[in-house]
């Protein structure tokens, strides 16, 4: 029997674990959801399920049948308006996963708890009303889910059993949503058509709706894959407590926030930067030869390093980004309102420094996305701010580390959490605003003119910006095009997707925010070979024209050439000997164009070739005759 049972709890432990929220208007029924999935997985006791039938009789809301939103709501004031008001969490496993459900109230007047608990789960079911479709309030727990980082949604279509199961009525609303969500950093959507009081698509097929062969959404939730939302690249250790138990052990326990450690990497300690190498990974049950996110372990070093509480370890060759300016989405959750100037306490990983906010750049209007002026946050407004701070403080981007970009901001004389901020990037300079620039006298003038370097070179600067889908032919015909032009005795140099991911911008992910970053540092590299006298060839998959006008006008006055790479969905994935195409659809990489994220093609490109019908060597010859045509390059 002792055997039996420590084999089950082993096997348990080893079961994954799947942290969603549930979210909705009022109504839509979300505790009723979760009611059905505990009790159709036979996960309620008897005499629990015998009172919730006693209870349903006497206070509940379903006509007469069993309201199994009465196991979700356990205030008092909940179950006597029939709402959900704070977040309520439920514990449940089936033989092939463990769960935690957040099961988040719909009123906006409780945004703040619903930002709570989509800080930390994996995926949010976002519940609609199949007779009322798409409402402001869907708009806003989806914004918020996104907001917060969810990166896997399920848009379950309630109620069907009230529109008569209508396969149209499904439809019209899955296309609605769609459109909706194409404003938001969504990736990974599913779409079921349930009825969380009768059954149907819950935990069993629905035989009412034989239309939909999508399979019940317990399913899905026992099988999405979520591990590869963990980025396991970065290395960020936040120091909380020093063990010092004898003389002879000194050693720093935390939580891997994100990334991989083994004995033997070599460190830095920010702040200071003070360098040593991991000598252990010690656990309870004794040291690992790996440890990786979320794990809780010690760190021991092979140096004495004056480490203290709230210190970060990192990886010696991958550091994150530091400032004492950070740009920041702001969820108020204060009666008093955040205002600008006053001195809060910010509590970022496990350190706390003071800072203020200097500037509100906007808030956003949850209901509709709309962004809208504002001198001040009050209680359950999003927006976008500028925070100064006490002291520097070493951060990731939040889409790409929860831990290190996202903070607490706390009121100083009351000690009352009173805001959540998520960092952003800071804000790109919009068309129009002035912004200091070589040409417009921002450096002294240079020594060495650029007609000096064009009678050396024998040619002038020019940036070639090759974009595509992946697989379309990028770098190939940018290395070809690098290889004629110095075969002519052109300056060049190659920016391919590659060597920026891993160099200049190896600090970035493949958010939208991101990929703008990204491109904004290549075309001013590009920039800098122009002044130079260099011809610059970028192969970048630049997605959006938003982004690809704004590296135009980055290059100002030297001549740009845009070439658009194109060739049939088939011939890409012919191409694409890594799968990358097939593991962007099942969800396992995430915002990739032309899968789960748009690319915006050029509207008109200075040349164009379709891939699948050209050879390389007609398309450099094509580019280079337009060269010669701009007068970069002398003509034969």
């Amino acid at each position: 029997m002792k055997t039996s049972i420590t084999s089950l709890i082993s096997e348990y432990e080893r079961k994954d674990l799947l942290r969603f929220i549930t979210a909705g208007s009022v109504d839509d029924g979300k505790s009723t959801l979760i009611g059905r999935l505990l009790v159709d997985s036979k996960l309620v006791f008897e005499d629990h399920l015998a009172s919730l039938v006693k209870d349903s009789k006497r206070i509940g809301s379903a006509g007469g049948e069993v309201d199994y939103a009465l196991l979700c709501d356990g205030l008092r004031a909940e179950r006597e308006q029939g709402i959900t008001i704070d977040v309520a969490y439920r514990y449940f496993a089936t033989p092939r996963r463990k769960f935690i459900i957040a099961d988040a109230p719909g009123h906006e007047q409780y945004t703040r708890n619903m930002a709570t608990g989509a800080s930390n789960v994996q995926l949010a079911v976002i519940l609609l009303d199949a007779r009322k479709g798409v409402l402001p309030q869907t708009v806003r727990h989806s914004f918020i889910a996104s907001l917060l980082g969810v990166r896997h949604f399920v848009v379950a279509v309630n109620k069907m059993d009230l529109v008569d199961y209508d396969r149209d009525v499904f439809e019209s609303i899955r296309d609605d949503y769609t459109a909706m969500s194409a404003k938001l950093e969504i990736g990974d959507v599913r779409f079921f058509p349930i009825s969380a009081l009768k059954g149907d698509n819950v935990v069993e097929p629905s035989e009412n709706m034989p239309w939909y062969r999508g399979g019940p959404l317990l399913d899905y939730l026992e099988t999405v894959h979520v591990a590869s939302d963990r980025n396991l690249i970065d290395f960020r250790f936040p120091v909380q407590y020093v063990l010092r138990p004898s003389p002879d052990f000194r050693g720093y326990a935390g939580t891997i926030a994100s990334g991989i450690v083994r004995p033997g990497d070599e460190i830095t300690v920010y702040p200071g930067w003070r360098e040593s190498k991991v000598k252990s990974v010690v656990t309870y049950d004794g040291d690992l030869e790996e440890a990786f996110a979320p794990q809780a372990v010690t760190l021991t070093l092979e140096d004495e390093l004056d480490v203290s509480r709230g210190d970060l370890i990192l990886k010696r060759k991958n550091v994150p980004r530091t400032s004492d300016t950070l740009d920041a989405m702001i969820v108020w959750m204060s009666e008093d309102r955040l205002e600008p100037g006053k001195p809060y306490w910010i509590k970022h990983a496990n350190r706390v420094v003071n800072g203020k906010f200097a500037d509100i750049h906007y808030k956003v209007n949850v209901n509709n996305l709309r962004r809208e002026p504002a001198s001040a946050f009050h209680l359950n407004e999003i927006g976008r701010a500028t925070l100064e701070l006490g002291a520097a403080l070493a951060w990731d981007p939040y889409g790409r580390n929860r831990t290190l970009g996202s903070f607490i901001v706390i009121d100083r004389l009351s000690n009352n959490t009173v805001g959540a901020g998520m960092i952003v990037e800071r804000r790109a300079p919009r068309r129009g605003e002035k912004r200091l620039r070589f040409e417009a006298g921002a450096v002294k003038e240079r020594l060495v003119k650029v007609e000096d370097r064009k009678a050396r070179y024998g040619h002038g600067p020019a940036t070639v910006w090759i974009t595509g889908l992946p697989m379309s032919g990028k770098t190939t015909t940018a290395f070809a095009l690098e290889k004629r032009l110095f075969e002519k005795g052109c300056v060049v140099s190659v920016l391919d997707s590659e060597s920026v991911r891993l160099g200049v911008n190896s600090d970035l992910g493949f958010s939208a925010g991101d990929r703008a970053e990204n491109i904004r540092r290549a075309s001013e590299i590009a920039a800098l070979a122009n002044r130079g006298g260099q011809i610059a060839v970028i192969a970048l998959l630049s997605p959006r024209g938003e982004d690809r006008a704004r590296a135009r006008e980055v290059l100002g006055s030297n001549p740009f050439l845009e070439v658009y790479l194109h060739a049939p969905m088939k011939a890409l994935r012919e191409r694409d000997e890594k799968g990358i195409y097939t593991r962007a659809e099942s969800g396992e990489v995430l915002n990739f164009p032309g899968v789960s994220a748009d690319y915006e093609p050029p509207e008109s490109p200075d040349l164009a070739f379709d891939t699948s019908t050209s050879a390389t060597a007609d398309i450099v010859d094509e580019i280079v005759a337009h060269l010669e045509q701009r007068g970069v390059l002398p003509e034969i």
